[in-house]
């Protein structure tokens, strides 16, 4: 369908080629599997973690030994084998005890900055509105950011400032190795960069060098929604490991796709755009005018199911509410309105679920939404929708989650960047860590 009228014309963008290409890739060992597989069984024995990656006892014992000197594991209390024969085993789990990572998420209205330990769990979090007024090189693009939001550089100097204070009143002692970034739209990981965030109005950001300069910490960027998707992996729902597909539903709507493990970026960095997904002729739901879109047309994924999309449809059924946040409580106390509101939007996400489902075929398909991870109805309403609109996906029940980090999202997106990162690549260039020969 061709365009009506012509895009407005954006501002060049900044150039690219001034930031510093990352370096030559690291060619993965085996000491992120065994890493991994401790994570996931720990306290486990050596032996067991041969049988569980494959590799040979003795590459096991080296891979743990390097581990131990980098204070990433620890030795358990001696078991002895079978009836008490045979050497004792010393079984080895993750240490929480020396070690933190830092994270940071942007959002529309308000960042966080948490720590969270190497187990993925949160320590704690400081989450804050966002200053306003604020001018400079990235200053926000004319009609495409509310409110007169902070600068890229102002806010993330901002989050800098903030984290010493978390550090020093919840890290006990504990090193932070690193600090991970995450926000929605366009990121480019490699280059550490914000490639487009409209509702920001963010467009080349350098993120990581900025952070970096501002907290001496090494920063990993990425975007949210692969963010939760790796958090899934390591901490979350078992099936997210082969397949997987996770929807975000928030002020921004997109996706990530990861198969056989692997995350997919897509050569432009924008894979999981799904914010303009079309849902029908029946995306208003039969109930008030369709939210206009950025993008000029009506019916799109993110312009029906928003969080400003639900505010706005409350305030049309007389229900005024001076956020996001306030709509969800009522619907979580009752209030039937505001139920109704969540239901219709999870009938709304079911519709674009079903589509992601037939075009990915993925094992499982994670969807952040609050209503689906906090509200039963919901969650059966969103089944529901992809049974009737799915051709692939036999049954809901199993291959339709809600997010493992509902209540702690946006703390646990930022920190899972760091910590993808760590158990991706545990002997890499960890300025905090001991070296390891």
């Amino acid at each position: 369908m061709k365009r009506l009228t012509a895009p407005a014309r954006r501002p060049a963008p900044l150039r690219r080629s001034d930031i510093p290409a990352a370096g030559p890739a690291r060619r993965a060992s085996g000491t992120g599997p065994v890493l991994s597989a401790i994570l996931d069984h720990g306290p486990v024995a050596r032996s067991t973690v041969a049988r569980l990656t494959g590799l040979s006892p003795a590459a096991v014992t080296g891979h743990v030994g390097h581990l131990l000197a980098r204070g990433l594991v620890r030795e358990s209390a001696e078991t002895a084998g079978p009836k008490g024969l045979g050497r004792p085993h010393i079984p080895v789990e993750i240490d929480t005890g020396r070690y933190l990572v830092a994270g940071a998420h942007v959002a529309v209205a308000h960042s966080t900055v948490s720590l969270m330990d190497l187990r993925g769990r949160i320590v704690a979090e400081d989450r804050q509105p966002h200053a306003v007024g604020a001018s400079g090189p990235y200053a926000t693009v004319p009609g495409r950011s509310p409110r007169g939001l902070s600068t890229g550089p102002a806010l993330l100097r901002d989050l800098a400032d903030r984290l010493p204070r978390l550090i020093d009143a919840h890290a006990a002692g504990r090193t932070v190795l690193a600090l991970g970034f995450a926000t929605g739209h366009r990121v480019d990981p490699a280059a550490g960069v914000v490639v487009d965030h409209p509702h920001l109005g963010w467009r080349d950001v350098p993120v990581r060098a900025i952070l970096e300069s501002a907290t001496g910490l090494p920063v990993h960027v990425d975007s949210h929604s692969r963010a939760l998707a790796r958090a899934e992996q390591l901490f979350g729902e078992a099936s997210t490991r082969a397949s997987t597909v996770l929807l975000f539903v928030g002020a921004v709507v997109d996706a990530a796709f990861a198969s056989s493990g692997a995350m997919h970026l897509g050569p432009r960095s924008g894979a999981g755009s799904v914010a303009h997904l079309p849902l029908g002729s029946g995306g208003s739901g039969g109930s008030g005018g369709a939210e206009p879109c950025s993008c000029g047309r009506t019916g799109c994924l993110q312009s029906e199911v928003s969080e400003r999309a639900m505010v706005r449809r409350a305030a049309e059924q007389g229900l005024i509410v001076g956020s996001f946040t306030e709509l969800l409580d009522r619907a979580l106390t009752g209030d039937a309105r505001a139920l109704a509101l969540f239901r219709r939007r999870a009938r709304l996400v079911g519709r674009g679920a079903a589509l992601l489902l037939d075009m990915f075929d993925p094992e499982v398909l994670v969807v952040v939404e609050p209503g689906a991870g906090r509200i039963p109805e919901c969650l059966a309403e969103l089944r529901a929708e992809v049974a009737e609109r799915s051709w692939v996906c036999e049954d809901p029940e199993r291959a339709v989650v809600p997010s493992s980090f509902t209540g702690s999202v946006l703390a646990t997106a930022g920190g899972a960047v760091a910590l993808g990162a760590l158990y991706t690549d545990p002997l890499g260039p960890w300025p905090a860590l001991p070296a390891v020969s």
